[in-house]
């Protein structure tokens, strides 16, 4: 500028004589004006003449405070004051911080800010964006009409059509969901509520407890959830976990052989809880006797009395333990030792059987008692045809010659033995060749 007034003296003369003849604050503005570096923008216009407005020529370290006088309707100076917001989060030298990003004197059409959407960083802000935040458009959470400083911070301000629970768990969506998505939860249910989740229940989904996702006066007692799992049927009360726990209904934490007087062994140990206890709770005492349980299992109907665990067992009814050639003086042999008790046992009245064979047989006898009652001087208890062992030769006619190897029929017709005779006559008479 200096260089043109002195190649042009009279023109720089003529406009030094206008200058003089303007009022001193005209004058201000019009030299102010003739060296401004370039337009201001459209939001910026009617300061055109104005310099002192943004600029104060005594001390420029009050440039900010000149832009913050005009703008603290958004709230920006409270931001740097408290260090919140997009403002707040940024490091001020304490000189014209401002114009680093909010460039002026570049016409009606620039933009004041130098910073775009693509190279704003969210990270600066009270909002980090995470998760699905990230990959969201501006739009979605910046409304057109409203400045980006007033774009909801709370979840609900933007997912309240998204909220299930339809506001009846609070505006404190982040209490329990995260910005990876809705369906995975951050709720930690072992601390914030005071049922924690152990077992069964971890795997659980939230919908199987809270119905119609309601979280509210959730019910805690088993029964509340498991009414139809109950196969008591109600009948032992809510009471399940004194039993039950969290890993399975069938994990039964009841301990019979040590909370009660009746230990579990063989086939009880498998048993169902309500083969036995079949009334009220658990706390009926029981009557431990077999037969209180297994009476219509009782094949002998009672005959054999009520101690069934003299000879049966818990393993299981077909196995007895006992023994009937230890605990009698009759050991079963042979067929004896295929019968049923019954066939011998027939009365529980009976208190000690005879042990000789007609007292068992003598019915069937087919020699009609004229062998006498001793059985076993001819048959054994293999059968009774098996084994025959009668000594021919201590009776009056004792077999020599040809009769030894003569079968018992070709002499004896009938099974009265006695009937048999003697003489050579009565049996070989049809041979006698002298007539």
């Amino acid at each position: 500028m200096s260089y043109s007034i002195l190649r042009r003296p009279l023109q720089t003369t003529g406009l030094l004589l206008v200058l003089g003849l303007v009022p001193t604050c005209l004058f201000a503005s019009a030299f102010e004006s003739l060296f401004s570096p370039g337009e201001l923008s459209r939001a910026h216009q009617e300061f055109d003449q104005q310099c002192n407005q943004c600029h104060d020529k005594s001390d420029k370290s009050r440039q900010d405070t000149l832009c913050l006088d005009c703008h603290d309707h958004e709230d920006i100076r409270k931001d740097i004051q408290d260090k919140t917001g997009f403002h707040g989060q940024l490091e001020y030298t304490g000189g014209n911080d401002c114009k680093q990003c909010h460039r002026e004197h570049r016409g009606r059409q620039a933009g004041l800010a130098t910073i775009t959407a693509g190279s704003f960083k969210h990270l600066n802000t009270d909002f980090p964006l995470e998760g699905k935040h990230r990959v969201v458009d501006c739009h979605s959470c910046h409304e057109p009409e409203k400045k980006y400083s007033q774009a909801p911070v709370e979840c609900v301000g933007c997912h309240k059509e998204q909220d299930v629970h339809k506001g009846e768990l609070g505006r404190e969506c982040d209490s329990c969901h995260v910005a990876r998505g809705w369906n995975e939860s951050g709720f930690d249910h072992d601390t914030v509520d005071d049922f924690p989740l152990r077992g069964k229940h971890k795997d659980t989904d939230c919908q199987l407890c809270h119905v119609g996702n309601r979280y509210k006066d959730t019910p805690r007692q088993c029964a509340s959830c498991h009414a139809l799992n109950d196969i008591h049927g109600g009948r032992y009360g809510n009471k399940c976990h004194s039993c039950h726990q969290e890993k399975g209904w069938d994990q039964v934490t009841f301990d019979h052989n040590k909370d009660t007087d009746y230990r579990l062994t063989g086939s009880h140990k498998t048993a169902l809880c309500d083969s036995c206890h079949t009334g009220q709770p658990y706390e009926e005492k029981l009557d431990t006797k077999c037969i209180s349980c297994h009476q219509n299992d009782d094949e002998h109907k009672g005959r054999n009395g009520k101690q069934c665990q003299d000879c049966h067992s818990t393993q299981q009814w077909g196995k007895t333990q006992f023994n009937h050639e230890q605990d009698t003086d009759f050991a079963l042999t042979g067929k004896h030792s295929e019968l049923s008790c019954n066939s011998c046992h027939k009365s529980s009245t009976e208190t000690k059987l005879k042990t000789d064979c007609y007292s068992c047989h003598g019915h069937a006898d087919p020699h009609q008692g004229e062998m006498g009652k001793d059985c076993a001087q001819c048959h054994g208890t293999t059968g009774w045809r098996a084994e025959v062992f009668f000594e021919h030769d201590i009776t009056r006619f004792p077999l020599i010659g040809m009769h030894a190897v003569t079968a018992c029929e070709q002499c004896h017709f009938s099974q009265n033995f006695s009937e048999a005779p003697s003489s050579c006559i009565k049996c070989h008479q049809s041979e006698d060749e002298h007539d």
